[in-house]
């Protein structure tokens, strides 16, 4: 089944930003779109709001003046649902209520023909449990667009239990000949990117509360050495905390309080005490006009070592040599196949993080995955009330002889950047692994959808395919309550044969 044709109505019920937005974009495509809210005026007051921003458009030349007079002329607010009889479409955009979004698709079938494709553009519910309310509920979808909806990309298209196949396939069709890049995925709590993306958030909390580092310090290390657009803590304050936990509470949740997917105790607190963010002005940040932005921890210069001697070739930090030789600095090898360390001259080692701590070793630096030790300009050290003054001091200088800045944060096992982005692997593995959706879409979700450098597999294959399971093996063999136990999907990838021709990430 193709995508709609453009003489078919699209009707949008909700006029907030998202249906807003969403009617824009069936607008531009070429759709004539029908307005609706239970709100008298509030449809009205959306067409001018949409009438508006074409006309910015028209001034930024990214549309003409007759193309936008066309599309005012296609744009029709409605007083009543009876006015959406012929609407080939109806997108959803309400208050997020199961027994609302319910109530709206049960009076909107009594209007609409069996045939007229109905979608919720929730990013928390349940489809299957929305469209269970139907008595056709096979031409039921979710159309999860992401804000903001005219310029995001993305498009989740959801089925339900009961979805038949040929709605689903017009629902992305349609999303396709939108301009918007689709990604089909099953009914499960969060979707893709909901779902997958929860470690973000989570992980930089949980430093956060380890006394690990302050916010300002993780957000720069997810940035500047995790190659993120934004940290945790940022983006949050600009989500809103209120929306943002709501999210994560709901997948945890819907997931019987899964303990993968826990919701923060410091962000609920935050919620509570109503610093949501920059909407309130507070949140992790000050926002507030005159508040200055705290600088993250940031190591006073020190001297470099002469040399080092590496054991092995780094693994995933092989880039570090080449670079350590760029600087000047001698690099002695050691006949070592597997190698992860670096010998410093006081004798303390540096290695990647691996899950481990420094105080269960002599005199060991740990140093945090980047996404890139070339372009990254900034690198995370973790040392342990037993590590010399003379090893910390000659990591850090190393690192600062490379031209990046370091920043040094508690005993934490997997540090930052590296225990995030394993989880993100391993619980885009599971998803995959559960029918939620295939690897190119989770990769094509993650990168549009959040702004990730790379997708979860991509990443997987750039780290090689045992190293997320081994980071999270030792994180759960010192944190046994099953945040960090290895899903049985990553378990099978870290184990498989690479010999076998197509095999995955």
């Amino acid at each position: 089944m193709t995508a709609l044709d453009l003489s078919s109505p699209v009707a949008v019920v909700g006029t907030g930003t998202m249906g807003q937005g969403i009617a824009q974009v069936a607008l531009v495509a070429g759709h004539p779109v029908r307005l609706y809210d239970t709100l008298p005026g509030r449809a009205r007051d959306a067409a001018d709001a949409i009438g508006a921003r074409l006309d910015r458009l028209v001034e930024k030349d990214q549309l003409t003046g007759a193309d936008r007079d066309a599309a005012r002329a296609r744009l029709l607010p409605a007083e009543n649902l009876s006015e959406l009889a012929d609407c080939a479409l109806v997108v959803e955009a309400v208050l997020e209520r199961l027994d609302v979004k319910q109530d709206l698709f049960r009076e909107l079938e009594g209007i609409v023909d069996d045939d007229c494709l109905l979608a919720t553009n929730t990013s928390s519910l349940s489809v299957t449990a929305i469209g269970g309310a139907l008595r056709v509920p096979g031409r039921f979808v979710g159309l999860h667009f992401f804000n903001p909806a005219p310029l995001l990309p993305l498009v989740e298209v959801v089925s339900g239990f009961a979805t038949d196949v040929t709605y689903a396939t017009r629902a992305y069709e349609t999303a396709r000949a939108w301009g918007k890049t689709p990604v089909a995925c099953a009914d499960t709590p969060g979707f893709i990117v909901n779902r997958i993306a929860r470690p973000f958030y989570a992980e930089a909390f949980a430093v956060h509360e380890a006394q690990g580092a302050d916010p300002a310090t993780i957000d720069a290390v997810l940035r500047e050495s995790g190659g993120f657009r934004m940290g945790a803590f940022e983006l949050t304050d600009l989500i809103g905390q209120d929306v943002n936990e709501s999210v994560t509470r709901s997948v945890w949740e819907s997931f019987f309080q899964d303990v993968r997917f826990t919701p923060s105790l410091a962000q609920r607190r935050l919620v509570e005490s109503g610093r949501l963010g920059r909407k309130t002005g507070q949140g992790w940040y000050d926002h507030r006009d005159g508040a200055e932005r705290p600088e993250p921890d940031t190591a006073e210069q020190r001297q470099p070592p002469a040399y080092v001697v590496a054991e092995g070739d780094l693994a995933q930090a092989g880039d570090l040599l080449a670079l350590i030789r760029e600087a000047g600095i001698q690099v002695r090898d050691e006949d070592e196949d597997n190698g992860t360390r670096l010998v410093l001259p006081s004798g303390g080692q540096l290695a990647l993080a691996d899950g481990q701590t420094s105080v269960e070793f002599r005199d060991v630096v740990y140093f945090d995955l980047a996404l890139d030790y070339r372009k990254a300009t900034r690198i995370a050290l973790s040392a342990s009330q037993d590590t010399s003054p003379q090893t910390l001091a000659e990591a850090i200088g190393l690192f600062q002889a490379l031209g990046k800045k370091v920043t040094v944060i508690g005993d934490v096992p997997g540090m930052i950047v590296a225990r995030t982005v394993a989880r993100i692997i391993d619980l885009a593995h599971d998803a995959v692994a559960k029918g939620v959706a295939t690897e190119e879409d989770v990769d094509t979700a993650m990168r549009l959808g959040v702004n990730y450098p790379l997708g979860p597999f991509e990443w997987s294959r750039r780290l090689g395919r045992s190293w997320a399971y081994a980071l999270l093996d030792d994180l759960h063999l010192r944190d046994p309550s099953g945040r960090y136990a290895p899903s049985l999907a990553l378990y099978r990838h870290a184990h498989a044969s690479d010999k076998r021709e197509g095999t995955a990430s």
